[in-house]
């Protein structure tokens, strides 16, 4: 009897093992999917135009027409007229004026401090962010990446590679596009190579490292290209040079084209480490396309039909391309017309990982989430704000005058409501409205070419109400107006301090296979 008894028992312990281990077993099969893996590529001053896909007769761009292929194309995406403020928008979900930004430079490049950032936001969801390129949003240390929650951190400094104005807004003295400094976690190195080469790189080498870990991570590589100075490989501008292109232009498409590569080799890598299925990967500009890429090469220069260019407040000034692709869950080769923006990108982020943000403040932005799932969503027809900024410096924020002639103004032309209705748009699905006196319906004209706004009065006031609560609304966060220019070039100043202690260490290039 007491060997039955044990033989009972044990039967039953494992009766009960086994059902717990099947109640285990599918519970782990029911917990949610990892968030996806999300990869931002932005590029400084492409045109929407100017990728083959889009119609350009310039340039050849088999990867980006591939990625377009694979993606859903955002076809009415509208980013800042110009570079920090869109970078800025991304990275806050709020409009750049809200952040503080209304230049590029003279310390209105500086975004606010004291809100939550997107790499903040997507730590919330177990990710780890690393940002490779340009930043552009204050050198400074308390507005640098690695303070604003980005964890790998592989920058150059100002607004471009070389660059310095007044204030504190300045990359390393004298650095170049081939083989330039860059500050990695801190510490400067000495590169080899083309600078979009090794920003994809260096970027690509922490992706692999990321892509053996559970947890998702953020890749923002931000590539100066094609900003002018208009420099590129050789074997990249032969062909522009044979056709006779401007030298400006030559440098303009060939670093296109040099991109268009290095978008290849990532998009390949992801299918070679086994992370493209849940890896969102994204593709845009950050503002319109700018003048270095005049030629007649091939007739007027070609900007997809659209009025302006960068710096503008027309269409052609704002309007960028924008691909993203999400494989399995993301139509492939779909367009979405509907118009979304810059400060659209942060909530839809927080919406695909599942983050909740409803404890942020003032965000503008509202996830697009739903234009992805479903392409019969219709518009909620949301207005859209646009300024150029730049008004002048104020004289009050000048300690030393020299160098700055070009840019300070007076106590009224530096004051941001003297500039209130010059270079500022609305936008609604159908219709632009610019410096209050121009009217542009974009559904019958959008080359902007037919000015009517004699026949339309009740929405012009409207629109230019809107505008005027609108910029009441943002006035009072425009606080870098009053900040005096900064003595020092943070960049400078810990160059030379690193050079002089423990010197500039060449960069150990990663190897990806």
């Amino acid at each position: 009897m007491e060997h039955i008894m044990k033989n009972t028992f044990f039967q039953n312990s494992l009766f009960f093992i086994g059902l717990a281990m099947l109640i285990f077993g599918c519970k782990q099969d029911e917990q949610e999917p990892l968030p996806p893996n999300i990869i931002l590529v932005m590029t400084d001053d492409q045109g929407y135009g100017d990728i083959s896909a889009n119609g350009s007769p310039d340039v050849s761009t088999p990867n980006m027409d591939r990625l377009k292929l694979q993606s859903i194309s955002l076809e009415d995406f509208q980013v800042s007229p110009t570079c920090a403020p869109t970078r800025s928008a991304i990275m806050s979900g709020r409009h750049p004026f809200k952040n503080g930004i209304t230049h590029t430079i003279l310390e209105r490049e500086r975004m606010a401090l004291g809100f939550t950032t997107l790499p903040q936001v997507l730590k919330r969801g177990g990710y780890t962010s690393g940002i490779f390129g340009k930043w552009h949003l204050g050198d400074e240390q308390e507005y640098q990446p690695d303070s604003r929650g980005f964890d790998e951190v592989f920058i150059h400094g100002g607004g471009g590679i070389g660059q310095a104005y007044p204030g504190s807004c300045a990359d390393v003295p004298d650095n170049e596009y081939f083989d330039p400094v860059i500050k990695h976690n801190g510490t400067f190195v000495k590169t080899e190579g083309f600078c979009t080469d090794v920003f994809f790189t260096q970027a690509l080498s922490w992706i692999k490292e990321k892509s053996s870990s559970e947890e998702p991570f953020f890749a923002y590589i931000a590539a100066n290209a094609p900003h002018g100075p208009f420099v590129a490989p050789e074997e990249y501008k032969k062909k522009f040079i044979d056709q006779g292109y401007p030298t400006d232009a030559q440098g303009f498409y060939a670093m296109i084209e040099n991109v268009d590569h290095n978008l290849g080799i990532l998009m390949d890598k992801l299918d070679a480490w086994g992370i493209a299925d849940n890896t969102i990967l994204i593709f845009m500009s950050d503002n319109g396309k700018t003048y270095g890429g005049y030629n007649i090469v091939h007739g007027e220069t070609y900007n997809a039909g659209m009025k302006g260019f960068k710096g503008s407040l027309y269409e052609g000034g704002s309007r960028v391309p924008f691909f993203i692709r999400w494989p399995n869950h993301f139509n492939k080769g779909q367009e979405v017309d509907v118009m979304l923006n810059h400060y659209d990108m942060l909530p839809t982020f927080a919406e695909i990982a599942n983050i909740d943000i409803s404890d942020i403040p003032n965000l503008d932005g509202k996830s697009f989430l739903s234009y992805l799932k479903n392409d019969t969503i219709e518009s909620e027809d949301r207005l859209r704000f646009f300024h150029g900024g730049r008004w002048p410096l104020n004289p009050k924020n000048i300690s030393d005058p020299e160098g700055t002639d070009h840019w300070v103004g007076t106590a009224e032309t530096s004051n941001p409501d003297s500039s209130k209705y010059q270079k500022f748009a609305v936008r609604n699905e159908q219709y632009r409205f610019v410096n209050n006196s121009e009217l542009y319906d974009l559904f019958s004209d959008p080359g902007e070419t037919q000015n009517i706004i004699e026949e339309h009065p009740e929405l012009v006031n409207q629109m230019r109400g809107s505008y005027e609560e609108w910029w009441s609304e943002v006035r009072p966060y425009m606080v870098n107006e009053e900040v005096p220019l900064a003595k020092e070039k943070p960049f400078w100043v810990d160059f030379e301090k690193q050079k002089d202690t423990e010197g500039i260490k060449n960069w150990v290039k990663p190897d990806l296979d």
